[in-house]
């Protein structure tokens, strides 16, 4: 052993680099650590991880990722801490940044709720007010035509997808209470659409060309073409329901090509008839709009 220090000694006499062994390295880097300072960095990072305001983000509803993330965050302080008390402060100042980053991850995963809660509460009280006015507009028009059949009853179905979306919102399921509101957007502005269409409801709104009444046409099939869809979403269809809404589709490309070709009075009357698959098929999937 005397052997080994003296041949040591000589190398790092002559000027020749001596590896230390990593104990020795680490002591030495060690040395170098102000133990105050590390303490303060330790507090400061528990403070960040157990009672800071993004730690209150994440319990009061950040999410799972969030919250794996936090747990990262305390697994790492706790290794820091432990190199700490070991008297490894080389490794401990090395861990602490890195329980920090996890914890900033965690917090930026729970704030995307935070800024896009109000956001979806405001677009929800929108939209409502919208589906509102609609069903006023549809009761408007289905007493300009006299009560015709079926009206009071998709009345009350739209009033009960209303209901049902409010009380999802409130009882915190604001994206489901959103799909049911649009259900109901999309049946009522179908119902009034069906109730005008054909009649002098539509005449009267004196289109200033056939153009532009077809451009109206087209939003009226749009509409149903949506509530179709959504109503059938996640559901099976039949074939009859199939029937129509591929009758709708064929009808919907011939008044495409009819319109491509300036022949608007003929597109509308292909739309027309494509629509009215389209109710037909919307009544095959359980939902009554009149027309």
């Amino acid at each position: 052993m005397k052997r080994v220090f003296r041949l040591l000694a000589v190398f790092c006499l002559s000027g020749l680099w001596v590896p230390l062994p990593a104990t020795a390295q680490q002591g030495a880097a060690d040395t170098q650590i102000d133990r105050v300072r590390l303490e303060q960095r330790l507090a400061a990072v528990e403070t960040l991880i157990e009672r800071s305001s993004g730690a209150r983000q994440i319990e009061e509803g950040g999410g799972a990722p969030a919250r794996e993330k936090r747990a990262r965050a305390r697994d790492i302080y706790r290794q820091a801490r432990a190199a700490y008390d070991g008297g490894q402060l080389a490794l401990a100042s090395q861990l602490l940044p890195r329980a920090s980053m996890e914890m900033f991850e965690a917090v930026r995963l729970a704030s995307p709720e935070q800024v896009t809660g109000p956001k979806a509460s405001a677009d929800f009280n929108a939209r409502l007010e919208t589906v509102n006015a609609l069903l006023a507009a549809f009761r408007r028009v289905a007493a300009e035509k006299g009560g015709a059949p079926g009206t009071a009853e998709t009345g009350r179905d739209i009033e009960g997808r209303i209901a049902e979306a409010q009380r999802l919102a409130q009882a915190g399921n604001l994206a489901a209470g959103r799909a049911e509101l649009d259900r109901a957007y999309l049946l009522t502005k179908a119902a009034v659409s069906t109730l005008r269409g054909g009649d002098t409801l539509v005449r009267s709104l004196e289109f200033a060309n056939k153009e532009e009444e077809y451009r109206y046409e087209i939003d009226r099939n749009d509409t149903h073409r949506m509530l179709i869809r959504v109503l059938l979403d996640g559901k099976p269809d039949n074939a009859q329901t199939r029937g129509f809404v591929g009758r709708a589709a064929q009808l919907r490309a011939q008044a495409e090509g009819v319109a491509a070709r300036r022949d608007h009075a003929g597109a509308i009357e292909l739309l027309e008839e494509s629509t009215r698959e389209l109710v037909r098929a919307i009544r095959g999937a359980g939902v009554y709009i009149p027309g």
